[in-house]
């Protein structure tokens, strides 16, 4: 979802060419709604700068129509408050348009299986900003109330910026067994994503 043809052009030839099933494209966020509701894609690659409905509000409304549609930014912008926006209303990954097609495809089939494609930069923004505000008493306590000692352990090397075989190699456990706790954690802060995950650990001031 991009207002630029040639930009817009361009990506779904690349894509393509790497064999990804492109099922649809448009140019504003009323129109990226209505193509959601009708094809429900696993992936939706979201510029944040449109006309009309922006690339956030889409975000934010497609994560409540499409839940398991994986809404991935890719934008010009790595402005904070466009990070922090994004990431808060729904998206799972965050990429800067002077991405490599080696790091948007990676990008995209990490959105497609769950997993938060989030540049180091990116996410170290995000999580300085959240350290700067004052930390959450309600979330640390939902923390401790819901989730197991194992599920805090996996959700403090998160917040730490670890992925799945890291975290599985840290802890001596399988990646799938790191996956499920995951999903355990997610379903139980009522949360999206692992970088809202990172961000609801940073402010409960676990880490």
């Amino acid at each position: 979802m991009d207002d630029h043809d040639l930009f817009r052009t361009g990506l779904r030839n690349l894509l393509e060419e790497q064999q990804v099933q492109v099922v649809g494209e448009c140019d504003n966020g009323t129109e990226a709604l209505r193509l959601v509701r009708e094809l429900a894609p696993d992936v939706v690659v979201m510029d944040l700068n449109m006309p009309g409905i922006s690339g956030v509000e889409a975000t934010r409304q497609i994560s409540m129509i499409a839940p398991l549609t994986r809404v991935l930014v890719l934008t010009i912008s790595d402005q904070d408050k466009d990070v922090m926006d994004a990431i808060l209303a729904g998206a799972c990954g965050y990429l800067l348009k002077d991405a490599t097609i080696v790091e948007l495809m990676a990008g995209i089939s990490s959105a497609a299986i769950g997993e938060s494609p989030i540049s180091p930069t990116i996410a170290s923004k995000v999580l300085q900003r959240v350290r700067a505000s004052s930390a959450s008493h309600l979330e640390a306590t939902t923390i401790q109330s819901e989730l197991s000692d194992r599920e805090i352990q996996v959700l403090k090397l998160i917040a730490n910026g670890k992925d799945n075989s890291m975290i599985a190699g840290e802890l001596h456990i399988s990646p799938k067994t790191v996956k499920n706790h995951i999903s355990n954690i997610l379903m139980k802060l009522q949360i999206d994503n692992r970088i809202q995950a990172a961000v609801y650990a940073v402010r409960s001031g676990i880490v």
